[in-house]
């Protein structure tokens, strides 16, 4: 993921002053597995922090994927790398509002820029000594290494990451554990083939592999999801798993709106991804960020990639919505901006339901809307029949 640092707004802090998270706190109860698989990306200490609240009341979403840990010096952990664990407050003040909504959160290390703590810690027990103190000051039931450049190109870094990921999950029963990595058309890439190798080599087997498909010429849904059946395929192959194990263990991270190579993926596309996911069975599906999950001002930002907003027209939170449906939740509904038609244009003599933009739909679903009638071609919410989705196919006049 990009970090896109921006100058922090002061909602982090102004939790800390009302919430604390201190070294050895009592762990919260565990989320299902599934609520950790579709965390989403939330940098708390920067991006100009979204209110964790508002976006957990607007989508019905539970867990959140804190980013990033990183090192300050000398195998230190510490957010963003500048700001260390063993006195943070902001990031621990987040936590305890999500948790005291009923929620919980994983925590990602590395991400895209800074030193990660497999480069300098020396060896798998070092580094999984320095993660460790994350999750015992804030009782972490989840964390994710989200292994990026340059580290993703270091053999010695990788083997400390990896090591340390397995160390954690043996010392701490039950921890779900995500593995992160860039996506190529191919799935990934040489390097991610030789992370996969070596995870085998050490027998480590993570909750998933998720890749992301964004930031590599990627075009829509269509791309990311054959990238998805491609990655699924060196699982089988470098590590020797059947399909239904593969996909069970794989994963998606996505980038809502405009990415930092100028591709574009709007909600049309993060609906078809959920698709394939949920109907492959797919491990996780999440995505890079909240802090982005909101219009620009004007909405396309002048062409330009944001860390703070998506570029891409929306309400609040629109791509967040898909991660909470992916963990089995039905998020809260808001009217429409446009109220869709009740009634067909006059002449019509459509017998089947109007489609509604508040009802959702499983596959084979009939509706009417504009004089036509329509059949769903799978699960879908939201999605206009004739619309970019291709969700629904027409069936002709009526």
């Amino acid at each position: 993921m990009r970090a896109w640092k921006t100058a922090a707004v002061g909602s982090a802090a102004a939790l800390a002053a009302t919430a604390l998270v201190i070294l050895g706190q009592p762990a919260s109860a565990a989320l299902t597995s599934n609520w950790y698989a579709s965390a989403p990306y939330v940098m708390p200490e920067d991006n100009s922090p979204p209110d964790v609240a508002a976006v957990m009341d607007a989508t019905g979403q539970k867990a959140f994927q804190l980013a990033f840990i990183l090192d300050s010096g000398g195998c230190t952990p510490s957010w963003d790398g500048n700001s260390p664990i063993s006195t943070d407050t902001a990031a621990g003040a987040v936590i305890s509002t999500i948790r005291g909504k009923g929620g919980d959160v994983s925590v990602s290390i590395g991400g895209y820029g800074g030193t990660k703590l497999g480069q300098t810690c020396g060896t798998p027990a070092a580094t999984a000594s320095a993660y460790q103190q994350v999750i015992t000051k804030y009782g972490l039931h989840a964390i994710d290494f989200d292994l990026e450049e340059p580290e993703y190109e270091n053999d010695a870094a990788v083997n400390n990451e990896l090591g340390a990921a397995q160390i954690l999950q043996r010392n701490n029963p039950g921890l779900y554990v995500s593995v992160t990595m860039p996506a190529t058309a191919a799935g990934t890439g040489w390097f991610g083939t030789q992370l996969l190798d070596k995870a085998k080599g050490l027998a480590f087997t993570p909750d998933n592999f998720s890749i992301m498909p964004f930031d590599g010429g990627f075009n829509g849904a269509a791309d990311q999801i054959s990238a998805a059946e491609n990655f699924h395929g060196l699982l089988m192959s470098h590590l020797g798993w059947d399909s239904t194990f593969a996909y069970a263990h794989e994963g998606v991270s996505l980038m809502n709106g405009r990415s930092d190579t100028g591709e574009y993926f709007r909600q049309a596309d993060f609906q078809s991804v959920l698709s394939y996911a949920t109907g492959h069975g797919l491990a996780r599906f999440t995505f890079w960020s909240v802090n982005r999950d909101r219009q620009c001002n004007p909405p396309d930002n002048n062409g330009q990639t944001s860390g703070v907003c998506s570029s891409v027209t929306q309400n609040p939170w629109d791509f967040t919505k898909f991660s909470t449906q992916f963990a089995g939740a039905t998020p809260p509904t808001t009217p429409p901006t446009t109220a869709p038609p009740t009634s067909q244009p006059p002449g019509g003599t459509c017998t089947a339901a109007a489609w509604s933009a508040t009802t959702a739909y499983n596959g084979g679903a009939i509706v009417s809307y504009n004089g036509h009638k329509w059949h769903a071609k799978w699960w879908t919410y939201g999605d206009t029949p004739g619309g970019p989705a291709g969700v629904w196919a027409d069936d002709g006049t009526c």
